[in-house]
C-alpha cells in the first residue's frame, strides 16, 4: 500500500501516522486462513502534493 501512496504524493515526503495501531480480533476471525495477513485496512499519514502539505488516508479493501 505504501508504494501506491508514494505514487500519489511527492517522493520522499510520506510520514505514516499510527502505523503500529491494530484492531483487537474479538470474534477470532483469522485472515491467515485466506492467506492474507494485514495489520489494518487503512493507512494514514502526511506528505506533500506538488509541494503542498497534505494528510492522506488510503484503504485496502
Amino acid at each position: 500500500m505504501v508504494k501506491r501512496i508514494e505514487l500519489l504524493i511527492d517522493l520522499g515526503t510520506w510520514i505514516p501516522t499510527d502505523e503500529d495501531m491494530a484492531s483487537v480480533d474479538t470474534i477470532e476471525f483469522s485472515l491467515e486462513e485466506k492467506n492474507r495477513i494485514l495489520t489494518e485496512a487503512i493507512q494514514t499519514g502526511t506528505g506533500q502534493l506538488n509541494g503542498i502539505p497534505i494528510a492522506i488516508g488510503v484503504m485496502d479493501f
